[in-house]
């Protein structure tokens, strides 16, 4: 009998043992990631992220499995995918950009078992309710952030045109990337005594319409944050202000690849390569979202677009030294519609 009993609390110990083992053998991952639009910012930023997890992929013997989806601002579409990655049982899910992040939570945190979410591009992680703490996100989300120092990018104004007065701010109001440096920006210009007006859209038609107002209002710049509705029109408008010579100042380079006289902020290649490790370090090494602090990034770096700073009759090399003070390093850039 002992025998027996001895034998079963074996064979007991031997699946419990290789129930460990596979566990721990898990090769494959599936990962499910949702762009809200199509702009070179977002698409720059998942780029990296499957880059750096195919990198991965490679040093550590197991393989992601990316599925990769694009709402385009619709937020019935974007339920509809992150149901789809529900259902399917993903390992994880990623948000590119606050209301995919947002919806990712509402519709998992209340799971028996909450699918992790990392977003990333997420402006505000803490007044937009997505995490209790940069420190301790307190949840089953965390992820990197691009916030905007609002004074740094609009120091940049001053410096190359000193006599500014008349400044207009140009953005979407629905866009939560938007709220907290519009507010800064008008209280920091306030307080410089200059002239502000606001000009907003919501879609690409009006997007140019607000354009066309500031060239014809005349104001001396234009200054956009991180706003994903300015960023997508972008190409449409670069040449109004060009032909207008208002130089615009933007919440990131990629806006100046998209012809704006200069982007300033988060290196969104190395914001997409960091997104990857903290997602590995989730799936891979046992990490709580909850305790895995959110990532923030330095805004020192300013992106010239020199086609626009020609075409605008400004000298590049000026403005690199007029604005070098500002900034932890300048970089140029031409026109295209993608980063390579």
């Amino acid at each position: 009998m002992k025998k027996l009993i001895a034998l079963i609390l074996a064979l007991m110990l031997a699946l419990s043992a290789a129930a460990v083992s596979g566990a721990e053998e898990k090769k494959v991952y599936t990962i499910g990631i949702c762009n809200y639009v199509d702009d070179a910012s977002l698409n720059q930023i998942i780029q990296n992220i499957k880059d750096r997890l195919k990198e991965i992929g490679d040093e550590r013997g197991v393989t992601f499995v990316i599925i990769e989806e694009n709402c385009n601002t619709d937020a019935s579409v974007m339920q509809q995918i992150i149901s789809n990655f529900i259902n399917d049982g993903v390992d994880m899910m990623i948000g590119v950009a606050t209301p995919v992040a947002i919806t990712m939570q509402g519709m998992t945190q209340e799971m028996e078992h909450p699918i992790p979410v990392v977003f990333a591009a997420v402006s505000d992680p803490v007044g937009s309710g997505l995490v209790a703490s940069l420190e301790n996100p307190g949840a089953n989300i965390t992820g990197t952030s691009d916030y905007l120092n609002t004074e740094a990018v609009l120091n940049l104004i001053f410096a190359v045109e000193p006599g500014a007065k008349k400044i207009a701010l140009l953005y979407d109001p629905a866009q939560d990337a938007s709220t907290a440096p519009i507010a800064a920006a008008k209280e920091f210009l306030a307080a410089k005594g200059v002239e502000v007006k606001e000009y907003t859209g919501s879609n690409a038609s009006e997007v140019m319409m607000a354009a066309d107002a500031i060239v014809s209002d005349e104001m001396d710049a234009v200054f956009t944050p991180t706003d994903n509705t300015i960023m997508s029109a972008e190409l449409a408008i670069y040449g109004t202000f060009t032909e207008g010579m208002i130089p615009h100042y933007t919440g990131a380079d990629s806006f100046a690849l998209n012809g704006a006289f200069i982007g300033y902020g988060v290196d969104y290649a190395n914001l997409g390569r960091e997104t990857g490790d903290m997602a590995a370090a989730i799936l891979l090494d046992g990490q709580d979202p909850a305790t895995l602090p959110v990532r923030t990034f330095d805004n020192g770096v300013a992106t010239i677009n020199t086609e626009t700073c020609a075409a605008m009759d400004l000298d590049l090399e000026t403005v690199k030294t007029a604005i070098g003070p500002f900034c932890t390093q300048v970089k140029e850039i031409k026109t295209a519609e993608s980063f390579e």
